[in-house]
This record gives C-alpha cells, structure tokens and sequence, in this order.
C-alpha cells in the first residue's frame, strides 16, 4: 500500500516538473508560433462551404447550390443529385427536419 502511494507521488511530481518544462518552452517558443500562425492562409479553414444565407423563395441557383451541382445542370444529373441527397437526409433517419425541407424544396 505505501508502495504505491510512493509511486504516485513520483508520478505526480515527474508530470509537475514535465509541465512546468513545457510552459517554459512554450514562452520562449511564442514569436515563433505567432509568426507561423500568421503564415497559415485563411482560406485554409471552411474554404468549401457557402458564405451566405437564402432567400426567402429559393431560386435555381440556391437549388444548385445544396445539391451540389451546376446551375446549368441537365434534368438527369439534378435528378441524381436529389435522389442521393434525399437518402442521405431520409426523415427516417436522424437528422433535422429542415434539411429534408430544404432539400425538397
């Protein structure tokens, strides 16, 4: 029993000393981090999704866009657009209502 008690103190103490490293390093280290963070583009993050919401009554455009197709689309490829989207948002399974709306829309 005090075996273990021992243990887990120099357990504790070796992360202690472990943490206390690391913040040390890391102040040293911040110039660094701020300038490589400054490098990363911005369009790194979110750059495939919409920047922008609907209008009220969807126009063709709006419609292409949560299909994931073209705007000038022939009636095939938006058909299979839709049948893909409306199984993967299938009401019987667990998503929001508003996405089988949008979709049907």
């Amino acid at each position: 029993m005090a075996s273990s008690a021992v243990v887990a103190g120099l357990a504790l103490a070796a992360a202690g000393f472990a943490g206390r490293y690391v913040l040390q390093a890391a102040k040293h280290m911040e110039p660094q981090m701020k300038q490589a963070l400054q490098n990363i583009p911005k369009s790194a993050f979110g750059n495939g999704y919409y920047r922008g919401g609907f209008d009220p009554k969807m126009t063709k455009r709006e419609a292409a866009l949560v299909l994931g197709v073209s705007p000038t689309a022939n009636r095939n490829k938006i058909r299979e657009a839709h049948r893909k989207m409306m199984i993967l948002n299938h009401p019987d399974r667990v998503v929001g209502p508003e996405t089988s709306c949008t979709t049907l829309e």
